[in-house]
């Protein structure tokens, strides 16, 4: 499958990206909706912005990941290989660059073909088609 178009791109195969016309804020949220209309929901978001500048003093731009999962998903997955959970949950970005405001998912049949188990491959293929629809609709 390709998904590339001149609104989304692919960085070095492992994501999907688009940029949006929204302001940051509402990006986060619109993602959000877009994610539990494909039937994940989020189970960690975390202020990378917020969070390096309270660690260590940086500087960066609004940037925000959001750990998605889709439970029925999770559970074929956690069912067919155990250690499968070190990929869980598929992460989302929304995040700033030069005023622009972007998103991005992981792309799971990318990461999951390094585990090497085909039983994988259904699920991956369904995550993938449920998050890139999530980001192509915002």
């Amino acid at each position: 499958m390709n998904y590339t178009n001149k609104e989304c791109v692919n960085n070095a195969d492992y994501s999907h990206t688009k940029s949006v016309d929204l302001d940051f804020n509402t990006a986060v949220e619109k993602v959000k909706e877009a994610l539990s209309t494909e039937g994940f929901g989020v189970l960690v978001e975390i202020d990378i912005k917020a969070t390096m500048q309270e660690k260590i003093g940086a500087e960066y731009d609004n940037y925000v990941i959001l750990g998605a999962c889709n439970p029925v998903l999770a559970d074929r997955a956690l069912r067919a290989e155990k250690e499968i959970g070190l990929f869980l949950p598929c992460n989302v970005i929304v995040y700033e660059d030069a005023g622009e405001v972007r998103v991005s998912t992981v792309l799971p049949v990318n990461m999951m073909r390094t585990v090497g188990n085909a039983s994988l491959d259904e699920v991956a293929l369904n995550a993938q088609e449920r998050l890139v629809r999530a980001i192509s609709s915002v």
